[in-house]
């Protein structure tokens, strides 16, 4: 007579249910995989890098402040290389410490608010370089090796105010707008090599950026009743639907673009 254990005899054959259960622990999971977050030193960068590493990635944060991001990669088990992405150089740079990667995160600073007719040429330019140009040139340092490896995840974080202009804001909605075309256009090339491209528009998100947009709290309250959510979302719910897009279960999704807002966009 055999002893039962957890409900099942010792040494009998696991049934269904042990199998899917056994099946469902590896799910979501990417030890093995590395990962480059750039703009990693806090906010959703901070949250999208910790959450890999709790799903068993090796990341590197790239940021261009040492100290806070010496900290924040300590903080989470990262390896950490000061760049400035915006540059050739910078992303040359990050992307030769990173060494193999499987999954990239690229995160570009908002560039500064202004009306539409007040944007100057230098303004357009730079934020070409910061927005635009730091997601081309990363996907063209690490994309070699993905299609090599068939196997690879690219994921631009950029705004609701993609689909929704916001007027004071002229330089993100073109520019992350333009990222969010570039990818969906480079999902159809390398779909067939197992490398997905898509893209994370977070809505109005307890980050530094929001708090100096909008620092009047008055302000910040007015915007705040006019999400159906009635709260600003936090950067690990962000980080969240970057980690499932970096994961094997998200092989099928690709060009897309995931909008993480509260509700704000319906």
């Amino acid at each position: 007579m055999s002893r039962r254990v957890g409900g099942r005899p010792r040494g009998s054959t696991p049934d269904r249910y042990t199998c899917r259960m056994t099946s469902h622990s590896a799910l979501f999971r990417l030890d093995g995989k590395r990962a480059l977050v750039t703009g990693g030193s806090k906010g959703i960068g901070l949250a999208a890098a910790r959450q890999l590493r709790e799903l068993g990635a090796e990341v590197t944060l790239a940021a261009r402040g040492e100290e806070t991001l010496r900290r924040a990669a300590e903080d989470i088990g990262a390896a950490w290389v000061v760049a400035d992405v915006s540059t050739p150089e910078g992303v040359k740079v990050a992307a030769d410490a990173a060494g193999q990667v499987d999954i990239l995160v690229s995160n570009a600073g908002g560039p500064p608010p202004s009306l539409p007719s007040e944007v100057t040429e230098a303004a357009w330019e730079q934020g070409f370089q910061t927005t635009f140009l730091s997601t081309a040139r990363l996907v063209d340092a690490v994309l070699p090796g993905m299609r090599e490896r068939r196997w690879g995840r690219i994921i631009a974080i950029t705004s609701l105010t993609v689909g929704r202009p916001s007027l004071t804001l002229p330089v993100s909605n073109a520019l992350r707008a333009a990222v969010t075309n570039h990818l969906r256009t480079l999902a159809l090339e390398v779909a067939a090599d197992g490398v997905t491209c898509n893209t994370v528009a977070p809505g109005y998100t307890a980050t530094e950026r929001l708090q100096k947009l909008h620092a009047d709290p008055a302000e910040a309250d007015k915007l705040r009743a006019k999400i159906p959510a009635r709260r600003f979302g936090e950067p690990d719910e962000v980080a969240s639907a970057i980690a499932f897009l970096a994961t094997n279960e998200a092989a099928y999704i690709t060009g897309q673009e995931l909008l993480v807002d509260g509700g704000w966009s319906i």
